[in-house]
């Protein structure tokens, strides 16, 4: 899948060609590490390099290109998906994006300066879509977001009681989907789940605890949505691929 994308191509203008292996190794590296980009060890290449690399290939989709691939590959079941979202805590120097903090996903609240990933997940625990919101964003008004119908569809979605909401479930009903979603204390008309079926429902919690082993990801240190979600989805792919080689 990634082979023509890794070989090195000369340039138009005669340069050496770049060894895309080393510039991704070094992406990865940033990923895992929370560095700065101007803390890449030499062995990667200059850092100013390897940055510009990321940013065009996460301006022209390149990530989201692969997550699609690897979604429609079939390799894992998609009949059961689930989801839910976690909250995470960003650096001071994240400040200051062009277009105010709220359109790069950036909220204010008890927490502090945060930002909130909302993420889908098969049936292996793999993320197949992430999405992100100002920290203030109720789950249920993040739904549309990550469930856009543009992924397999799922027999079966788990979800937490802040997706707890009428228009939720007629809206999955319609695409014959079964939701298994708790009710608030509060609801007078009580709808039950099955809760052998909602113990899976882990599933998502561990891989959110996985894609926060990459320090980029745990800490937002980016400024745009889009250099965020691109080291979400970096780490999303290493879930990938790491299973697929076992």
């Amino acid at each position: 899948m990634f082979e023509c994308f890794i070989l090195a191509v000369p340039a138009p203008n005669g340069r050496k060609p770049t060894n895309h292996r080393l510039v991704l190794d070094g992406i990865f590296w940033i990923a895992r590490t929370g560095a700065s980009w101007r803390d890449l060890p030499d062995e990667f290449g200059k850092w100013s390099s390897v940055y510009r690399h990321f940013q065009r290939w996460t301006l022209t989709g390149l990530w989201e290109d692969i997550m699609e691939a690897l979604n429609e590959s079939g390799a894992v079941p998609d009949a059961l998906q689930m989801i839910d979202g976690t909250v995470i805590r960003a650096h001071h120097q994240a400040a200051g994006a062009k277009r105010g903090t709220p359109r790069q996903g950036f909220g204010r609240s008890r927490r502090g300066f945060t930002t909130k990933i909302h993420l889908r997940v098969n049936a292996a625990g793999l993320p197949t879509r992430t999405e992100i919101t100002p920290d203030q964003t109720f789950d249920y008004l993040a739904f549309d977001l990550i469930m856009e119908n543009n992924l397999p569809e799922p027999s079966v979605l788990l979800a937490d009681r802040g997706c707890d909401a009428d228009h939720i479930r007629e809206k999955m009903e319609a695409r014959d989907v079964l939701t298994q979603i708790p009710m608030r204390k509060c609801r007078k008309i009580r709808v039950g789940v099955d809760h052998s079926l909602y113990r899976l429902r882990n599933l998502v919690e561990r891989c959110l605890n996985k894609l926060k082993n990459a320090r980029r990801v745990a800490t937002r240190y980016d400024k745009t949505a889009e250099s965020y979600l691109g080291f979400i989805d970096i780490a999303s792919i290493r879930l990938w691929l790491r299973l697929l080689s076992t």
